[in-house]
This record gives structure tokens, sequence and C-alpha cells, in this order.
């Protein structure tokens, strides 16, 4: 099974991955003032590129300069230079592996503090337990919004051919824009975009197709998709596998099955208690589901740290098929070299587990925990131990700082 991990993976396009290992996405908050990677970007994915994993997927890349989802986020528009995106593409694949751009826009997660406005399929704000009021309250999207929207991924997804990427990842999951239109929680519209799930996932459909109008055939377009919600009356199981079927009519190349949002982190794990098993990839089970489904590679992303955890999601069990990736996360924030590790053993990664009463704030801690690690990576040091607090602490000055800086520039382009 161990083998498995390290065989190439042919995609769709007939683009080759390395071998069944993806470095996950992680929001990095690493972006310079203008909002483009500079070099603490490309010496972190230059560190992950030798680390061994097959494919690299950035983190949320905005396609909306006025909508991102946190501070010093990466934005690629037609107004940003290509070159530091270059650098940054080039840096990711010198070792070999392929590098992927998650393109992505929050909708109604956006934080009051980086922008007052927000677009949303409907005006329902996020409903947080103590933190509502630090996100902008959105406004339900007209047509000529979506008609906008649909054209930002595409403009984006050409630049990232451009620069040298091998492929995009439409992020359509953990509650943010696309995964807003595909909830029926959060999408109460009576038009085309919204009611049955064909409606609901429509401009899913228009962003792969106008994707595809706009790059080469061998450049690799993927969906990251919610299992679910994790909330009453949100998008669930059911409407997962419904929405894969409808991808089986695109030009798809890997869907990522993942889940939560941020009034629901399930995509931080599973409480410390839980089975190693059931704390580590913790949506291989209903990802073996959606193979069976599927007419794409499945990639899954959530909790994995141990080799044999990875081998097992790839291999069949049960009858059903294992999934054709494993997306690592937070592991690799603390050990970069892990894939490479794994070529001639086992070796476990420690991921500290905040448990926090309030899930949104350890869900905060865990987040601000990695990031941390990633800022010493770019700086050119190495993961060291971090205390929650203090990483919480750090993370609100820098958004602060970043948050008044952003506004400025904002402006600036306006």
């Amino acid at each position: 099974m161990s083998s498995l991990l390290f065989s190439p993976l042919t995609l769709p396009s007939g683009q080759v991955i390395p071998n069944r290992i993806a470095k996950a996405a992680m929001e990095e908050n690493m972006a310079d003032e203008n909002h483009l990677p500079g070099q603490a970007m490309q010496r972190l994915y230059q560190k992950w590129g030798a680390g061994g994993a097959g494919m690299l997927l950035t983190g949320n890349v905005m396609v909306a300069a006025d909508a991102v989802t946190g501070p010093a986020g990466v934005i690629l528009d037609a107004t940003q230079p290509l070159e530091p995106f270059r650098q940054w593409a080039r840096a990711g694949k010198a070792q070999g592996a392929r590098m992927w751009m998650q393109i992505n826009h929050p909708g109604r997660q956006v934080f009051v503090a980086a922008n007052p406005t927000a677009i949303a399929p409907s005006a329902i704000p996020v409903e947080l337990e103590g933190a509502s009021g630090l996100f902008a309250r959105p406004r339900a999207m007209t047509e000529e919004d979506i008609q906008r929207v649909i054209a930002q991924f595409a403009e984006t997804a050409e630049l990232a051919q451009k620069a040298g990427f091998d492929g995009v990842q439409i992020h359509a999951a953990h509650g943010y824009l696309l995964s807003q239109f595909l909830s029926p929680r959060t999408n109460r519209r009576e038009d085309q975009w919204g009611g049955s799930l064909e409606n609901r996932a429509r401009i899913l459909i228009r962003i792969l197709r106008a994707v595809r109008a706009r790059v080469a055939a061998d450049f690799g377009v993927g969906v990251k998709l919610n299992s679910a919600d994790f909330q009453k009356g949100g998008f669930d199981a059911a409407d997962a596998v419904a929405v894969v079927r409808l991808l089986n009519d695109e030009a798809v190349d890997l869907v990522e099955i993942s889940g939560g949002s941020y009034e629901s982190p399930a995509m931080h794990g599973r409480p410390a208690h839980a089975s190693t098993r059931a704390r580590e990839a913790y949506f291989v089970d209903f990802a073996r589901d959606i193979v069976a489904e599927a007419a794409m590679p499945i990639m899954v992303t959530g909790g994995i740290r141990r080799r044999a955890t990875a081998a097992e999601a790839l291999a069949p069990e049960e009858g059903r098929e294992g999934v054709a990736m494993v997306g690592i996360g937070q592991a690799l924030a603390y050990d970069p070299d892990l894939p490479n590790a794994w070529r001639g053993g086992e070796k476990v990664v420690t991921v500290p587990s905040v448990q926090w009463k309030k899930r949104a704030l350890a869900s905060l801690a865990t987040m601000a925990m990695a990031r941390a690690q990633l800022r010493r990576m770019g700086a050119g040091k190495s993961p060291r131990r971090v205390w929650p607090v203090g990483a919480v602490l750090s993370d609100q000055i820098r958004t602060l700082h970043r948050n008044r800086s952003y506004r400025a520039w904002l402006g600036k382009r306006r």
C-alpha cells in the first residue's frame, strides 16, 4: 500500500502528478503589501517542493481585490504584475512537484475590519457565537454580480496558467461563496441560481466552463467540495454526491473532499479523545462513497499525519475503491519533509491540538499556530513549538496592521 503513495497519477487532462501526496491548501496570510507572493512565499514553497509532495496546492488566492478571506492574502487579477507569480510557481516546481493555485471568493465570509461590504447568494450573515459582529453583513448578489464573479474566476485561472502554474483548484467548500450557493441554508434565491440542487450548482458549473474556455487542454482544473456543511438545513452528503454527478459531465481533473465552514469548522479535526483513525483522515469514509460515483480522481484531505493512514486511504476497503490522492495540510506546517521521510518508513508528526470549549476559538488558535510555522519557514527557519494564546495574540496584532494596509491599498485602486 505504501508503494502506491509514490506511484504517479495521470489526470483526465493528461497531466501526470509524480506521486499521490498533495500539500493541501492552507491560507498563508503572507503576501506582501501589494498582495503579491514575495520572497517569504517563495522560500516557503521551495521548502515544500523539496519535501517530496507530488502536488503543491497554494492557499486560496483571491479572484476579487475587494473580497479577501483574511489579511495579507494573495490577490490575482489583470491589474497585478505576473512576475511575482512566475517566481512563486518556479520555486514550488524546482524539485519536480506540480504547482496548482487554489482560487477563491469569500462571499459573506469577509471580516468587517477588512471591508464592511460583502456579497452572497442571499443576504444571510455569518452566525458565530460571540463573533458574528466581526463579519460584514452581505447583500444578495445581482445577476450582474454573478456574471462578474464567473468572469473573475476565469481571468484568474488564465493568469495562473500564464504565470507557469500547472493547474487551478476552484474552492467550493468551507463556507466560501461557491459553497454558499450550494447550501440551501445560505442560498434562498428563487431564480435560476437557487432552489433545486442543479440551480444551486449552476454558478460552479458556469465557472468551470468559463475557466476551461480560457486555459489549455492539459492545464489542470480541480474542485474542492464539502462532504457536508455539518449544519442543520445545510449542504449534506446527498447533495455532495449529486454535485459530483454533475461534475462528471464537465472537464474536471480532480475533486478534493473536505467539509465544514467558519460556523462549523469540521475541517480542523475530530476531538482528541476520538480514536487515532477517527482523528486522522476524517473525511475518508465519505470520499470512498464519492469514488464510486465519480468519473474523475478523488482526493481527500483532513488530519492525515501517518504514512499508514495515507496508504489505507488509497487502498480498497470492504468492496469500495480507495481515493486517488491524499492531501496533507497541518502536518506539513510542522514537518515539511514528511513525504520524503515516508519513503524510508513510518514517521508520525505531532500536530498540537487546541481543546478550548468554544470550537470557533479553538479553530482560530489552530490556524494561528500553523501560520506561525509557515512564517518561520518563509523566513528560512525551522518549525518550532508555539503556544495557542501567544499565536492568537500575534495573529491579531498582524491582522490589525495588515487590515489597515489592505484598506489603504484598496482605496488607491478605486
